[in-house]
């Protein structure tokens, strides 16, 4: 096994794989540098000796610059390193490399999974409560426990009835009251559900009526609406009926055999560390252009503030001028976003971050990024907006975990693949299979981690590990459950930015 990894030509760092220690030896391309210091897995070396202020490259790009002469074989971590991002750019430089979405090849997989009446294919057949407003996140826990109390058990032909509570839908105005409006919308028409109760209070921002009118043309004997205030007597008994009914109705669903072209996948990474862009996120590069190239499927990158720093690889890869400068919009808009609020856009990574090995934004942005692949990008959403285009996507949300894994969930994911070095528990409300980007984190958090991508610093092949998941994807979207399905987990976080009245 390797015990460190040059990534690019022209990196002047490599990343160590395993702790190296002071005195130790390595030979990089035919020169042999004795390191001074101890390094930690995941973390840099210095090749050669960094001036101060001269740049600091990983991935073949600068991820900042030195901010003191740094020695060869030196350590070096983000307290010597300082980012290179500013404000918002024109990037009226960018060259499209004209790629071109390409048609499926090779042999279509499939998986089994549930068709609904708008043609969407659900991979799980559950029964949700949603709520228009937090005033009635009580009652939507109330009627979905009755029900679940009541009928006992595991449910035939169910997955499941959760309830969703948030905290929005009334006291908000401008985008705030849009942006909960669109998430609700995208829960209300996603096809993991095989029923929906949506309940209302009567007197919030977020009018029942007016909302059901906002969600447009949907099934309506697979969605039912209450409103609390104009319900005579016990409103958790005639919720419980309804959601009743709904359960019945479900039931009816069965899975069949789909094309994986029907999958639609969220990628996201969450605690990150030095592993993430060398093992995790290049392995959902890959089922991103196998999923969008080879299968006719579609995924969607998101997270906008981790782009930065490394969104001229994203816009050169747009699929037209017009996407391009929709991605431009994207850019600019979030770093206007933190501007506003006179945060500076480099302000980032986290601490769990920085204590895996990533120093500065930029090379958070570089590893981030990996997650698309190299595939052409095809569409370009905003907020709380729907899947139109099959393909990479590229959606406005920020880095917070679960808020960005909602909005990958409403744009129409039917799961998400979740990259991660520092493990977490959490899962948004559909299946989201964690994978770990090293093998300790496998070895400790075996109820967190569904796929360990840590194999591939231990000579795994890529290839094979890549067919591996394939397989444990084509699994969970047939039915079998991710860690925080076992563990009950389903929750939503919708995106503020406003005041709130």
């Amino acid at each position: 096994m390797k015990t460190f990894l040059k990534i690019n030509p022209a990196d002047n760092v490599v990343v160590a794989l395993q702790p190296l220690s002071k005195g130790e030896a390595i030979d990089v391309d035919g020169q042999r540098i004795t390191l001074l210091t101890d390094v930690p897995a995941g973390h840099k070396c210095a090749l050669k000796v960094i001036a101060e202020g001269e740049n600091v490259i990983k991935y073949g790009f600068p991820i900042g610059h030195a901010l003191h002469a740094i020695h060869q074989g030196s350590y070096l971590d983000h307290e010597d390193i300082r980012t290179n991002l500013a404000g918002t750019l024109d990037y009226s430089d960018i060259r499209l490399k004209g790629l071109k979405k390409t048609e499926p090849s090779g042999e279509q997989l499939t998986f089994q999974g549930y068709v609904r009446s708008d043609g969407q294919v659900g991979i799980r057949n559950e029964v949700w409560v949603i709520p228009t407003v937090g005033c009635v996140n009580g009652i939507i826990k109330q009627i979905a426990e009755k029900v679940k109390e009541d009928l006992g058990g595991a449910i035939e032909g169910i997955d499941g009835i959760f309830h969703f509570p948030h905290n929005y839908g009334c006291s908000q105005l401008g985008d705030d009251h849009e942006n909960t409006k669109k998430v609700l919308r995208g829960m209300v028409h996603h096809p993991n559900a095989g029923a929906i109760l949506v309940v209302g209070l009567g007197c919030e921002n977020n009018q029942p009526r007016v909302f059901e009118e906002f969600c447009g043309d949907y099934d309506r004997e697979r969605v039912r609406f209450m409103v609390c205030q104009e319900i005579e007597g016990d409103e958790v008994d005639f919720g419980a009926r309804l959601l009743k009914e709904l359960v019945q109705k479900a039931q009816q669903d069965r899975r069949v055999t789909v094309p994986a072209a029907k999958l639609r996948v969220g990628l996201k990474c969450g605690g990150s560390d030095g592993f993430s862009g060398i093992t995790a996120n290049p392995l959902l590069g890959a089922f991103s252009d196998f999923l969008c190239e080879k299968q006719g499927g579609t995924t969607i990158l998101t997270e906008v503030p981790e782009m930065f720093g490394a969104e001229t690889i994203l816009m050169e890869r747009c699929g037209s001028e017009q996407l391009l400068q929709q991605t431009i919009a994207l850019i600019n808009n979030f770093k206007t976003y933190f501007l506003s609020h006179g945060e500076p856009c480099g302000e980032n990574p986290s601490p769990g971050n920085k204590a895996g090995g990533i120093s500065t934004l930029e090379e958070k942005a570089l590893g981030c990024t990996q997650k698309s692949g190299r595939s052409v990008v095809c569409g370009v959403l905003e907020y709380g907006e729907r899947l139109t285009a099959s393909g990479l996507n590229l959606l406005s949300a920020p880095g917070n975990d679960l808020v960005a894994s909602t909005a990958l969930a409403a744009a129409g994911c039917q799961m998400v693949l979740f990259t991660t070095g520092r493990g977490t528990p959490f899962g948004t409300f559909v299946p989201t299979l964690k994978v770990s980007t090293n093998t300790s984190l496998y070895e400790r958090k075996p109820l967190w981690i569904d796929f360990n991508a840590g194999v591939l610093v231990e000579d795994k092949d890529m290839n094979e590990t890549l067919e591996a998941f394939i397989q444990k994807i084509l699994r969970v979207a047939s039915g079998e459950y991710t860690h925080s399905e076992q563990a009950d987990i389903h929750e939503i976080s919708i995106f503020k930015n406003g005041v709130t009245l």
